[in-house]
């Protein structure tokens, strides 16, 4: 018989954001390996892996949704997962990422790939190299049911350990006064 313990499968996902989530779950710093003692990290964009798992426990998803891509990730990870937290402001709120949203989807591509272009000035129209952008940048929430919300531009370090720390103890996590931010 072995003496395996079976650890919590967790990912992260990044959608249309800038990363900046995902760098303060870095700053963890030491606790990362108090965190890599108690979880399995399955998917994550500081992990090679490329396709996102079955039977997740908890993803932490990073980012507005802002192209087909992220919609189709946003409906995989939901179906797999049994805890999915919306993880900072662009996937709670749409936050910066969704400043795109007074521009149709037309200006937006015309700015990009002709106006602001110093070599080819040609607008993609296949979509097989990049994603199509939706009408909308949106919050997550907005596309999948979500468990919980940790707000940030980015969530601090604190936070993050705390909600880690409510989800593996199998608690959707109710952030109080001793993180909420003022000024």
């Amino acid at each position: 018989m072995s003496d395996t313990i079976i650890k919590p499968k967790v990912a992260t996902v990044w959608l249309g954001g800038c990363s900046g989530c995902h760098m303060s779950f870095l700053d963890l710093d030491e606790r990362l390996l108090e965190l890599a003692d108690k979880i399995q990290l399955v998917f994550s964009p500081i992990a090679d892996v490329k396709v996102f798992p079955q039977d997740v426990d908890i993803t932490l998803v990073e980012g507005a949704v802002t192209n087909d891509e992220n919609e189709e990730m946003a409906h995989t990870i939901r179906k797999n997962s049994r805890y999915v937290l919306s993880f900072g402001d662009c996937a709670t709120t749409g936050n910066v990422t969704a400043m795109r949203n007074r521009f149709t989807e037309k200006e937006l591509i015309d700015r990009s790939y002709r106006e602001l272009s110093d070599i080819c000035n040609s607008v993609p129209n296949d979509f097989t190299l990049i994603a199509k952008l939706r009408e909308q940048a949106t919050p997550l929430h907005h596309v999948i049911r979500v468990d919980a919300f940790l707000h940030g531009c980015p969530p601090t370090p604190d936070e993050i350990w705390f909600a880690m720390n409510e989800l593996l103890q199998g608690r959707i996590p109710i952030f109080n006064t001793q993180f909420l931010r003022y000024g």
